[in-house]
């Protein structure tokens, strides 16, 4: 629904994606703008599933909040998985007791799993500045990793080890030596990692509005050494 890095702009929302398994539905990551870009029914959705508490991540859980609760059939007990520390932003902006009517939090941590219906997925800390999970979703065979938020650094690089999608960050360009914030990932570093895990396929994703995504993909596409895929609102892939 969204991959825009940092901030959504128009046409463009921030993170958020819908993952399908047969009957199975769950929305990863809420940036602004994804909930009003849900391609199915906001009632559809089986469980929320949200790497960290920055905004762009996290944001439309709100959203969803007064859609879910605010009718004359208000929906409750939609099933959250995230760090503890996403809960405790999500209340505190919140200030409302029905937040936990309407979403059943559920504390994840990195080396923890869950199935999700017809989904198994697992979790691993990231390079982050606050706690941030990368995923790794398998069902029939098939494997799609998340690498959410993150910087170079720490073992979560396995979630991705021969996934058949990786769905990587990379909200710079060039060399990483350039940023004072290292808790990102250069398009080359987001390549060199797939190649390493020996990843079928990537696609980029966060990319701030202000760079040439075409610079992106260009640079991923040499550390990769095959076609890279490129993060658009309104598009779905399948593996």
């Amino acid at each position: 629904m969204g991959a825009s890095g940092t901030y959504p702009v128009l046409g463009h929302p921030s993170s958020g994606y819908l993952i399908e398994q047969a009957s199975t539905r769950i929305w990863c990551d809420a940036g602004p703008g994804t909930f009003v870009t849900l391609p199915v029914d906001p009632d559809l959705v089986d469980a929320i599933v949200i790497s960290h508490q920055h905004p762009d991540h996290c944001l439309d859980v709100i959203t969803a909040f007064h859609a879910f609760r605010y009718r004359p059939d208000p929906r409750g007990s939609v099933p959250v998985y995230c760090p503890a520390a996403v809960i405790e932003r999500l209340s505190l902006f919140a200030d409302n007791p029905e937040l936990a009517q309407t979403f059943d939090f559920h504390a994840m941590s990195g080396g923890d799993s869950v199935v999700i219906g017809e989904i198994q997925l697992a979790f691993a800390w990231t390079d982050h500045s606050v706690p941030t999970l990368a995923s790794r979703w398998e069902a029939n065979g098939r494997v799609l990793a998340y690498s959410a938020d993150t910087g170079p650094e720490g073992d979560w690089h396995a979630i991705a080890a021969g996934a058949d999608l990786f769905l990587c960050e990379a909200s710079y360009q060039g060399d990483l030596g350039r940023y004072p914030y290292k808790h990102h990932l250069t398009s080359a570093l987001a390549g060199g990692i797939a190649r390493s895990q020996n990843v079928k396929r990537l696609m980029l994703t966060h990319i701030p509005p202000y760079l040439d995504k075409t610079i992106s993909v260009a640079e991923a596409e040499v550390s990769f050494d095959r076609p890279v895929e490129l993060a658009v609102p309104g598009t779905s892939r399948k593996i």
